[in-house]
């Protein structure tokens, strides 16, 4: 299938950054004029998506996803960006969806492969794409019935590999088939649902197929007949589980293929050749936690991939490994690192892996050589950095990376880095921003009740005038995790920005167990759930309460997951220090989640085992869960929990409003019957928003 892609070319007049906004046409409406961050205009923001370079160097491809509130659903477009020669953007417009983007030349031209649904096509499955970047004609790759997910090509470009769901179990009816109206499930062991899904009886198995001379996909191999695992792993593996080596011969991916999947972390690193002989290799047996995301080196003589070396902890040390592959043999080059090493990607000389890390409440890149374990920090400043590639522009600086860069005042935005100097590659949503007041963000220590010290960010609203004689209500953020770190990201939900914007001061502490501040710091919340971690929570608070500005009598307490856990716990372990609480999906009863849970390595780990395990697992149990404090329960509480989370089951938010309830507490229960552990769609995100406000407003602004 052969067609001419509809694109916008635009030759701009003015130099880098370019407005990537005035290329998509966004119509803002009355919102543009908004002088503050509103839950509406929130969704308005382009989201920066995947970022790839050309394989000379001197051009970039990147998606963003826009949402229209209205149609309560998103579009894609996607972007080539000319550094080398001009400011062109050819844009692939208005998909249902874009990703996976590989960008190969070959000797028949160069070509953008990615995986998408069509607008204009005949159907609305997931199929992979290729387009000319020279004459953008676009060509449907596959026509795979229902789809495919996780596309990825060779190098080479004459090959790709996607995954697709195979059955393997059997359903009722199915096994009864003299009952095809029957209606139930015969479950038989743990995993039965994971997340925000039920076992569908199928499995995500990668496959293999030639591209032949007309560039369409033949008959895709199964690099994994037969097997009841899935790559990538769920619920949150996609195409870094999996990679090419360079010749396109052999393929690297991840899967967990274990007994009792529940309560084990061990996924493993795998080698297959690419048309599917032979048998499959592990080069990562020896690991008993996560191993994944393998990496061949440009060379081809090296394999880096991401390991964990505690079984059953989801939270431990990123190491990188690199197995050297004529040697078979594999050493960690980030041995002795008290930090995470996050996302390795090669440099072309193969000599040297830059990868993220948190570190100090922001997201840095470092660089490490392999030979040496030489590191290197490459960037600084309160941002989340993400790396995407080198730039080899004829007029480029030695050295110039492709990255982006993010804070809590404004999403993502692609950056070029000389060293440490950066120039802005795209203005996504200046737009928007021209007219907006912002929030400011200040770094605080405060000192914890073990001497230790805890960062702080705190966001402080448009506005904000220390001079002045106005005090301000305040949130304490609890963050979720529990080992999560509170860096300077962006989020759609908990938006620091938009809280500012609503008229509050923000506390969001780096309280005990969160990573980027040593191994140590992130360990202590196992074990301690209702511990220092708490303690530091109120810590910051109480440091934020004795400054002038802050009107200590409406100080509310807000968070999800472990945060909600965290709402839960306070309302009866901290006094009168709150006004209003809210907690999103969180865990309120241990013994009960013990039980309606599905990922039980984390609870094992966290908690010690079950609660019948021995008296002293039982004694943290008791200790730390927060429905044996409802006595003390008198804060005003908002409950928001989603059908569909599995991790969290909704029934620990119906137990808590219930709690509150029966005690006239104050309450209100906002229940999605739709949504998992996190609010998806635009409509549900808006509503949240205006209720999550309303909630705060009603007992945290001065009727005054």
């Amino acid at each position: 299938m052969k067609l001419k892609v509809k694109f916008v070319l635009l030759l701009l007049v003015a130099l880098l950054p370019i407005s990537v906004t005035g290329v998509e046409g966004l119509a803002l409406g009355q919102d543009a004029a908004a002088k503050r961050m509103t839950p509406e205009l929130l969704w308005k923001l382009g989201r920066l998506g995947e970022v790839v370079t050309s394989p000379d160097g001197t051009r970039i491809a990147f998606t963003v996803r826009r949402y229209e509130l209205a149609d309560d659903r998103g579009s894609s477009n996607l972007f080539i960006m000319n550094i080398a020669n001009d400011t062109k953007i050819v844009a692939l417009e208005k998909w249902a969806s874009i990703g996976s983007i590989s960008w190969i030349d070959t000797e028949s031209g160069s070509h953008l492969f990615f995986e998408g649904i069509n607008p204009d096509g005949e159907d609305n499955s997931n199929q992979a794409w290729s387009m000319d970047t020279k004459t953008h004609d676009l060509k449907q790759v596959t026509s795979v019935e229902g789809g495919i997910s996780n596309f990825k090509v060779a190098p080479t470009g004459d090959k790709i590999a996607f995954t697709l769901d195979i059955k393997l179990d059997q359903e009722p009816n199915e096994i009864y088939s003299d009952l095809p109206k029957a209606d139930a499930r015969i479950i038989d062991q743990l995993m039965f649902r994971h997340w925000n899904a039920w076992h569908d009886y199928r499995y995500s198995h990668l496959h293999v197929a030639v591209l032949g001379q007309d560039g369409i996909a033949e008959t895709a191999v199964d690099l994994m007949k037969g097997l009841k695992a899935d790559c990538p792993v769920p619920p949150f593996g996609g195409t870094e589980q999996f990679n090419w080596s360079p010749d396109g011969n052999e393929i690297a991916f991840t899967m967990k293929d274990v007994d009792k999947w529940e309560e084990s972390t061990n996924s493993d690193v795998y080698l297959v050749a690419a048309d599917g002989t032979g048998e499959l290799t592990n080069i990562s047996k020896d690991g008993l936690g996560y191993d994944n995301n393998p990496v061949y080196s440009p060379n081809g003589k090296f394999l880096a991939f991401s390991s964990m070396e505690r079984a059953g902890f989801e939270s431990d040390r990123n190491r990188i490994m690199v197995f050297n592959r004529k040697r078979k043999s594999t050493k960690e080059i980030t041995k002795g690192l008290d930090q995470n090493a996050n996302g390795p990607v090669w440099t072309s000389d193969s000599k040297s892996m830059v990868f993220d890390s948190e570190r100090d409440g922001t997201t840095q890149l470092f660089e490490i050589t392999v030979k040496d374990q030489t590191l290197k920090q490459l960037t600084d400043g309160w941002f989340n950095w993400h790396y995407f590639g080198e730039l080899k522009a004829p007029d480029a600086a030695a050295g110039t990376l492709i990255v982006s860069r993010t804070n809590m005042i404004r999403p993502a935005e692609i950056y070029s880095l000389v060293g440490k100097k950066t120039t802005k590659l795209t203005g996504i949503n200046d737009a928007i921003y021209a007219n907006l007041e912002l929030p400011t963000i200040e770094q605080r220590f405060v000192k914890a009740t073990d001497g230790k010290s805890i960062q702080c960010w705190v966001i402080k609203p448009p506005g904000f005038d220390p001079k002045s004689e106005k005090k301000w209500p305040m949130l304490t953020y609890c963050q979720g995790g529990p080992q999560g770190q509170i860096g300077q990201w962006f989020s759609y939900r908990w938006n620091f920005h938009l809280m500012a914007a609503n008229g509050y001061v923000v506390v969001a502490p780096n309280r005990r167990g969160l990573p980027g501040f040593g191994r140590e710091w992130n360990d202590q919340i196992s074990g301690d759930w209702g511990g220092q971690a708490m303690k530091d929570i109120l810590s910051a608070t109480d440091s934020m309460t004795a400054e002038k500005y802050i009107d200590k009598e409406h100080v509310a307490a807000i968070g999800a997951s472990f945060g909600g856990y965290t709402v839960y716990w306070l309302m009866g372990n901290s006094g009168d220090r709150f006004c209003s609480m809210i907690a999103h999906c969180g865990v309120f009863n241990l013994e009960s989640m013990y039980g309606s849970t599905e990922e039980l390595f984390f609870v094992n780990w966290d908690l010690g085992g079950p609660y019948w395990k021995n008296n002293e697992v039982l004694s943290k149990y008791q200790k730390f869960s927060p429905h044996r404090f409802v006595k003390k329960w008198t804060t005003p509480l908002l409950v928001i929990h989603g059908q569909k989370d599995f991790r969290v089951p909704v029934t620990q938010g119906m137990e808590a409003f219930t709690a509150a309830q029966v005690q006239d507490v104050p309450s209100r229960f906002l229940y999605f019957p739709e949504e998992g552990h996190w609010v998806m769609r635009p409509q549900n995100g808006v509503l949240w928003h205006r209720i999550f406000f309303d909630w705060l407003n009603r007992y945290c602004k001065d009727s005054k």
